[in-house]
């Protein structure tokens, strides 16, 4: 692993999930596989993190949010998981967590696709998803400024559309007493909207 003493064993966290929390998916298969190849490799495991029946598309998910705590701290120097989408939402969340370790001068390792970004190979697999990402978010970019740009030429109007109030119940609110704040609240506009609507 980068930058640990040879004399130190390398100090691992594991992570594991399971979408379902009704017995048929246990965290515990998982794991045992990540502690045997801790184990033939020397690995020191400082702590196991686990979600248990959360879905990989939620954003919050507490023993991830735990382990990346942890990660910021540098509380060890690289992080198991079983699969890739054990631990990533997404392609783009994957790239994006591989950037936070890398930053830490963590390593991320993946059991089932034998990644490992503490290897050369490992190293290369990343930087080529990395790249094939960013080209994916900038095909995106240039699909909505193309689209954009055909709206415009058509004469279309671009942005958010105003909401649609009543003038008079606004102002009816406001001789009521009620301030710019609670009535924009009440008729879901903005208070800079609602202001500029006032004094038109």
């Amino acid at each position: 692993m980068s930058q640990i003493p040879t004399n130190s064993p390398t100090k691992v966290a594991l992570y594991a999930r399971v979408s379902t929390n009704n017995g048929q998916q246990n965290p515990e298969t998982q794991l045992m596989d990540l502690r045997q190849y801790c184990h033939s490799r020397g690995f020191d495991v400082y702590k196991e993190f686990v979600d248990k029946g959360i879905s990989g598309a939620r954003d919050r998910r507490p023993g991830l949010d735990a382990m990346i705590k942890e990660a910021k701290r540098r509380k060890f120097d690289a992080i198991i998981v079983f699969k890739f989408d054990r631990f990533a939402r997404s392609t783009r969340h994957l790239i994006e967590s591989l950037e936070l370790f890398r930053s830490l001068k963590i390593d991320f390792i993946s059991y089932s696709e034998s990644i490992d970004t503490s290897t050369s190979m490992g190293k290369c697999v990343f930087e080529i998803m990395a790249a094939l990402a960013e080209f994916e978010r900038s095909l995106i970019r240039e699909r909505v400024l193309s689209g954009l740009r055909r709206a415009k030429a058509k004469g279309k109007k671009l942005g958010r559309p105003k909401a649609n109030i009543s003038i008079l119940e606004a102002k009816r609110l406001k001789g009521e007493g009620l301030s710019l704040s609670a009535i924009g609240k009440r008729l879901g506009v903005s208070k800079a909207y609602l202001s500029g609507q006032l004094r038109s």
